[in-house]
């Protein structure tokens, strides 16, 4: 049976003589896969589970504080939790970030001295090939291949964690077993854009390798 070819629609950077190439299905489709099934699966529509959430008091614009109130109080399965509360604050005002809107918003204040370090890693990872997808999420920012092979986020105001996916871990004193941040079975701490060297660039291509 031959393989079909992902289809992929490709969208700018900000950085010159890049581009992103993102796979379809995009994350509303995801998301109408999984809204188009929740009365099925919860006995209310969409629609009902997003005027049960205005009505409830819980903050709406608060994806989190929503999540929880439907697993604690109506035993919402995790899917359609982030389903439910993703349309609630679209109800409410809300827009999804951009990929460079999360990045953004995850490198300011005290830690806007890190964005260095995260464009670098960036730049390596996307020289690898076209395949390379980046991801928005709220505290972190996944490298996608075939699956997640790595994930960038600001750990603290002085310290990136860079996650590497490897189920063959090379040897280096560097790497670090860890179940965050995204998929990583391991981690990098870089406390500087010289943290960045030919050694993490090599663990960057390794877990790019293992995942394709």
């Amino acid at each position: 049976m031959v393989a079909r070819p992902r289809r992929c629609v490709t969208t700018r950077s900000p950085y010159p003589g890049w581009e992103y190439r993102l796979p379809v299905p995009t994350p509303d489709d995801m998301t109408s896969a999984v809204t188009d099934s929740i009365a099925e699966r919860t006995g209310r529509s969409l629609e009902d589970w997003v005027a049960l959430v205005a009505e409830s008091g819980v903050d709406p614009l608060d994806q989190n504080a929503v999540r929880r109130w439907l697993k604690d109080v109506h035993g919402v399965k995790q899917n359609s939790q982030w389903a439910i509360a993703d349309a609630a604050a679209r109800a409410a005002g809300w827009v999804r970030p951009t990929v460079e809107g999360y990045v953004d918003a995850q490198y300011t204040g005290a830690k806007v001295a890190l964005r260095p370090i995260f464009d670098a890693l960036r730049e390596a990872a996307v020289g690898f090939g076209d395949d390379v997808v980046l991801e928005g999420r709220g505290t972190y920012v996944p490298f996608v291949r075939r699956r997640q092979f790595a994930a960038v986020a600001a750990a603290t105001a002085t310290r990136v964690d860079l996650g590497l996916r490897l189920p063959e871990p090379p040897a280096a004193a560097r790497l670090q077993p860890a179940n965050a941040p995204g998929s990583a079975t391991h981690r990098v701490q870089l406390f500087s854009v010289a943290d960045v060297d030919d050694e993490v660039r090599a663990l960057l291509r390794a877990a790019y390798d293992q995942n394709g």
